[in-house]
């Protein structure tokens, strides 16, 4: 794995999404009137440190980038000039300190809303909302009469138009533990429904594709095992093999589609394989001995050929979604509106013990994806950073005083009593609330850690 792939997405995405929350506070501070003293994107020694603008306002990158920070004039924390005394935070109403607190937040789910719009304006290439049985007996799926080829057209009265779509809405439903009802149209363009009965669903593996617990995922055409292009200096150049040649068997066991043959290649890095190809009508026998390679630690083989392009395949996985100006900003709002109410149910089934901690994921796991949609390209990347842009702004709304959603309760407080907590009861908060963000924190982190060692 090269480092870089996943660390120079991981911090853009970072950077970007840092920046945008900390300038949500900083322009509505702005227009109320607030002096801003200092804009951070991380914390700790400033590594990078400019001023600008009429109040001579510091803008720092700081040396740790897991956060931000505005300061603000404010008397709490120092001496402020009679001049400027207007212009301190602790002067503004109760109003203004709510919607200057509630700014950063709400950036992040405007961030979301503007690149769900772009992507859905745009037209992305995803999956269709086909089905296939995992295989795996007693599921769900199984038990509802799911048969591979369905496509899904509904879930209850909810249209989808795509795999995503489709994996959303059931996501959602297992979360609820509840029944559904797929509207599919057979192989055989038949009409029908399938029930799915989610109330025996556990959510508490953490690693573990909740759609594939079901006993679903997406469907895939048989890819005739075919050689496309040949890599110079490979395996499958020693062994003879041609453009064109279609694979009969491989160690003795017919190969019928491509994923057998990836399978029985992967499995025998080194090993001399007997193999059978046909190539123009004629039946030819030659032995491969795979090359020997390193994927993520892992010995596996390969011989270096590519599947000759599918007839119709692609057509028949992929469909394009495309969204008009209007109906495509609504879709991006009710989406970034279900994601959040989705992670807000998420983190209250782990208070209560109902789903697995094991589901909090930190750095690590956020950026082995943020290098993962990187690859898979810019709209898998944006998509990427909407999901972890409304991750953020739902995280800082928590009750949690040393986040913007502890102030915002101390502010409702103060909106309900008529006059401001003590400076007790927030300094007791404060430290409640460290230590609640540490605890957090440190959940994260070993589950990070505890995906690496288990792979």
């Amino acid at each position: 794995m090269n480092l870089f792939e996943y660390l120079i997405p991981f911090i853009v995405a970072l950077g970007v999404l840092i920046f945008i929350h900390e300038y949500g506070h900083y322009r509505v501070a702005r227009w109320c009137g607030v002096k801003v003293l200092r804009f951070s994107i991380g914390f700790g020694h400033p590594l990078v440190k400019w001023t600008r603008g009429q109040d001579r306002t510091e803008w720092v990158v700081a040396a740790f980038p897991l956060g931000g920070y505005v300061k603000m004039l404010d008397e709490r924390e120092g001496e402020v000039a009679e001049a400027d005394l207007p212009r301190s935070f602790n002067r503004q109403s109760v109003w203004r300190r709510f919607a200057i607190v509630a700014a950063g937040p709400l950036a992040n789910f405007l961030l979301a809303i503007v690149l769900y719009w772009g992507l859905f304006a745009t037209g992305t290439q995803e999956l269709q909302a086909r089905l296939a049985l995992t295989g795996e007996q007693g599921t769900v799926a199984v038990q509802a009469g799911v048969q591979d080829g369905d496509l899904v057209t509904h879930v209850d009265d909810e249209a989808v138009r795509s795999w995503s779509d489709l994996r959303w809405a059931l996501l959602r439903h297992v979360i609820d533990g509840r029944q559904v009802v797929l509207r599919v149209r057979t192989e055989g363009n038949v009409e029908t429904f399938r029930h799915l009965d989610f109330s025996g669903i556990s959510v508490d593996g953490g690693q573990t594709d909740l759609v594939e617990t079901i006993g679903l995922r997406p469907w895939r055409p048989v890819i005739v095992p075919v050689v496309g292009q040949i890599m110079a200096g490979s395996a499958a150049v020693r062994a003879g093999l041609e453009p064109g040649d279609r694979f009969v068997s491989l160690g003795g066991e017919p190969i019928v589609s491509w994923v057998d043959l990836v399978e029985r290649v992967r499995t025998s890095p080194g090993e001399p394989i007997s193999a059978t190809v046909l190539r123009d009508g004629r039946t030819i026998s030659m032995t491969i001995v795979p090359d020997e390679v390193s994927d993520g630690g892992e010995r596996i083989g390969r011989i270096g050929i590519s599947v000759a392009e599918p007839t119709g395949g692609h057509s028949a996985m992929f469909i394009m979604v495309r969204y008009g100006p209007v109906e495509g900003l609504h879709k991006a709002m009710q989406k970034t509106w279900d994601t959040s109410v989705l992670t807000l149910k998420m983190i209250g089934r782990m208070i209560t013990g109902d789903v697995s901690w094991k589901n909090l994921s930190g750095p690590v796991t956020i950026a082995d994806y943020a290098g993962q949609t990187a690859k898979l390209g810019w709209t898998h990347y944006l998509g990427f950073l909407a999901l972890i842009s409304i991750s953020l702004g739902v995280l800082n709304l928590l009750p949690i005083p040393v986040l913007d959603g502890g102030h915002l309760l101390y502010y409702t407080i103060e909106i309900i009593k008529g006059g401001p907590v003590s400076e007790r009861v927030m300094e007791i908060g404060q430290q409640i609330g460290l230590v609640a963000l540490v605890m957090l924190m440190a959940f994260a982190f070993y589950n990070d850690i505890a995906r690496l060692i288990s792979g």
